[in-house]
């Protein structure tokens, strides 16, 4: 069974960076064609896709509120997920997970992911 673990997250003033980190375990990322992502969720709200990438062949998705400032990233041999975040915002501030689901290039919705990581803070400050 896969495991997830999140790493990276912190406390940062708006306009900084963090790069979050997903490493994966019991599990080898690039094995199958896998749709792997970052979520997030802030208190109050649902958990929504932040950016999502299928492994095979590195296609991403980007949701528009971080399109130009969040870059996904994969390293196979490392098998582990990045997100490079720039330009920090308040409003990204959330727990956010990391998430993989074979997807056969079609990337699934939040609720159809099942295995998750523990989920690393990002707090921004304005």
């Amino acid at each position: 069974q896969v495991q997830l673990v999140e790493s990276g997250g912190g406390s940062v003033q708006a306009g900084g960076s963090l790069r979050l980190s997903c490493t994966a375990s019991g599990y080898t990322i690039s094995s199958n064609r896998n749709c792997m992502g970052w979520f997030r969720q802030a208190p109050g709200k649902e958990r929504e896709g932040v950016a999502r990438i299928y492994v095979e062949n590195g296609r991403t998705w980007y949701d528009d509120s971080v399109k130009g400032r969040f870059t996904i990233s994969q390293d196979s041999a490392k098998n582990t997920l990045f997100l490079q975040m720039n330009s920090l915002k308040a409003e990204d501030s959330a727990m956010y997970y990391c998430a993989i689901l074979r997807c056969d290039g079609v990337f699934p919705a939040v609720i159809q992911y099942r295995d998750w990581g523990q989920g690393t803070q990002v707090t921004v400050s304005s």
